[in-house]
């Protein structure tokens, strides 16, 4: 995992956790974190062990945690991992946190498996390695376990910034390095630690590295909404953003769910 984007993410931990963005505050007194769409396809957890892989300070780990999960968060920044232990302990909720690489997650976790491998939104452009990440997936899962991953969809990745034209390949395989001041949580936000490594995997990557590891392929869905300012012709509705209603869709987020064979 890049050093760049270590430093990038440690940075921007204080700045998240103050964000409007976050509503950390609405959490504390009681907001959930997670999308319907994504509950709603993960269905029950109270009794299950589940660990969040890229977790960062823990919402939706937390968030899990108080529908009666047994949670465990996993993310490379330390300062995310001790953000998100003084929340749990400000929110009287039980889960434990561990800084390590997803890569390195398995033997981090002390080779724990689990009944749920939870995956959320921002995390799969942070890896370079697809097959690598399914591996450790499936190492993580007991059988008869499933991995939920809810991401932003890669197609987003060919347009440009401010409208849609066509200026990425969408089969680009090299890392996209960025240097943007700020962060999606706050835009305006000073910030030294600039440069960022990404990797864009298009659809077919991720479910040929999921199905190649082992795991059966139960549900795979594509939303037309997301969750973030993508481009300004996006409108709120229903408590997502769209493209603008009347006109063409695109998929913008999309969700899978693939379980290891008991």
């Amino acid at each position: 995992m890049s050093e760049l984007n270590r430093q990038w993410w440690d940075e921007r931990v204080p700045i998240h956790v103050a964000s409007d963005f976050y509503d950390v505050e609405g959490f504390k007194a009681g907001r959930n974190a997670l999308l319907p769409f994504v509950l709603d396809e993960v269905g029950e957890v109270a009794g299950s062990s589940l660990v969040h892989l890229q977790c960062h300070f823990g919402l939706d780990t937390l968030s899990w945690a108080r529908r009666g999960a047994d949670v465990t968060g996993l993310d490379f920044s330390a300062p995310a991992v001790d953000a998100a232990r003084s929340l749990a302990a400000e929110a009287g909720i039980d889960a434990a946190f561990v800084a390590a690489s997803l890569y390195d997650a398995a033997d981090a976790l002390g080779g724990r498996r689990f009944d749920v491998v939870y995956t959320g939104i921002g995390a799969l452009n942070w890896l370079p390695d697809l097959p690598r990440w399914a591996g450790v997936v499936r190492d993580l899962l007991a059988p008869g376990g499933f991995l939920y991953l809810a991401e932003f969809h890669p197609i987003e990745w060919v347009f440009a910034d401010d409208h849609l034209t066509v200026e990425r390949d969408y089969f680009e395989d090299k890392p996209l390095v960025f240097d943007d001041p700020g962060t999606y949580a706050d835009l305006r936000a000073e910030t030294v630690n600039d440069r960022t490594e990404e990797w864009q995997h298009p659809l077919a990557e991720v479910v040929s590295a999921v199905i190649d590891s082992g795991l059966v392929l139960e549900l795979l869905h594509e939303h037309d909404f997301t969750v973030t300012p993508r481009w300004p012709l996006l409108q709120e509705r229903d408590g997502v953003l769209r493209m603008p209603e009347g006109g063409p869709r695109l998929p913008l987020m999309y969700s899978l769910r693939a379980r290891l064979p008991a």
